[in-house]
């Protein structure tokens, strides 16, 4: 069991990783395409696609990582005014509806990644890219992000902290 917890928690940071690439990716892309603009050249086609595949795997891949981390955006502001024991139910409560939400997703998701593969849609832009390779995201970074609230309802970690304001 440790050994599967182990391999897990490695695959959330090594999608954490990819994210942060993307993210380079993002940059270094941005730049070349402004170098070339300015120098009077046309930027690749390829360049641009391809920034835009990456803004959606950067922020689908990177997103388990900072669920877990409690990186994602929640207000404090309730929980804050809340007892201790009503601030725990209403933390589970949330984190519940957290990991309903994100089973939904990851469900339909998968349905449309299927979709996807049974009708061979591609996307035709600069070159053509199975569209299934992008729809994968969906519900491995649903599955993962529902996996990750669960532990905030099942865990001895909640995911408010009870403290309004800013915390850095």
């Amino acid at each position: 069991m440790q050994t599967l917890v182990r391999a897990y928690d490695g695959l959330v940071n090594v999608m954490a990783a990819v994210s942060g690439g993307m993210l380079l990716w993002l940059m270094i892309s941005t730049i070349v395409s402004v170098l070339m603009r300015n120098l009077g050249m046309q930027p690749f086609a390829w360049l641009f696609t391809s920034s835009e595949y990456a803004l959606l795997y950067m922020t689908m891949l990177g997103a388990p990582w900072l669920v877990r981390h409690k990186g994602h955006v929640h207000i404090e502001l309730v929980t804050a005014a809340l007892p201790g024991a009503m601030r725990r139910i209403v933390s589970r409560l949330v984190a519940l509806g957290c990991v309903a939400i994100c089973v939904i997703l990851a469900w339909k998701g998968l349905d449309l990644m299927l979709t996807n593969l049974e009708r061979n849609d591609f996307d035709v832009r600069a070159y053509f890219f199975p569209r299934w390779i992008l729809t994968a995201s969906f519900p491995l970074s649903f599955g993962i992000m529902a996996i990750e609230f669960a532990r905030f309802v099942f865990g001895s970690e909640l995911m408010h902290s009870g403290e309004a304001g800013i915390h850095e």
